[in-house]
């Protein structure tokens, strides 16, 4: 089976798929957002189109548990999408969850363009997971008017 190149598949999608959200500011289309899978920043362009590149990268909340799940795609695996995408959960702190996205992304060459956009998503969603504290509440300390008995 040929494989077809992404430029041309960009080309084809790139006014016109299911994934696309215009958001219509001050008369014109200003931004033009993708809810397309393994795109990073959402953004409908070339760069960042989980569609028309080969190699993406996504990072999603694992589950249930405070985890990150960050999947890459196999480049040899591009016509069987059940095992198009290498799953790597991370269950770290977020120190050595950053230090695997950017072995993982930028020092392994798979697409080290995407270095800022992979540690911006990872500290969304890190931050997304954290949950707040339920403990003792603060006493107000304003002064309060205590009831005089008569």
């Amino acid at each position: 089976m040929a494989t077809v190149p992404g430029q041309l598949i960009w080309e084809i999608v790139k006014k016109n798929n299911c994934f696309l959200v215009k958001q219509f500011g001050r008369g014109n289309a200003s931004v033009e957002f993708s809810k397309e899978p393994n795109n990073l920043y959402n953004l409908n362009s070339f760069k960042h189109s989980g569609l028309a590149n080969r190699k993406t990268v996504t990072i999603q909340p694992g589950g249930k548990d405070l985890s990150v799940v960050l999947a890459t795609a196999k480049t040899k695996k591009q016509n069987k999408p059940a095992s198009l995408l290498h799953k790597s959960t991370m269950r770290k702190e977020f120190p050595r969850m950053a230090n695997a996205v950017v072995n993982q992304v930028a020092d392994n060459y798979y697409r080290p363009d995407l270095k800022k956009a992979a540690l911006a998503r990872l500290s969304a969603v890190n931050r997304s997971l954290k949950v707040s504290k339920s403990g003792v509440k603060k006493r107000n300390r304003q002064a309060t008017k205590v009831p005089v008995r008569k």
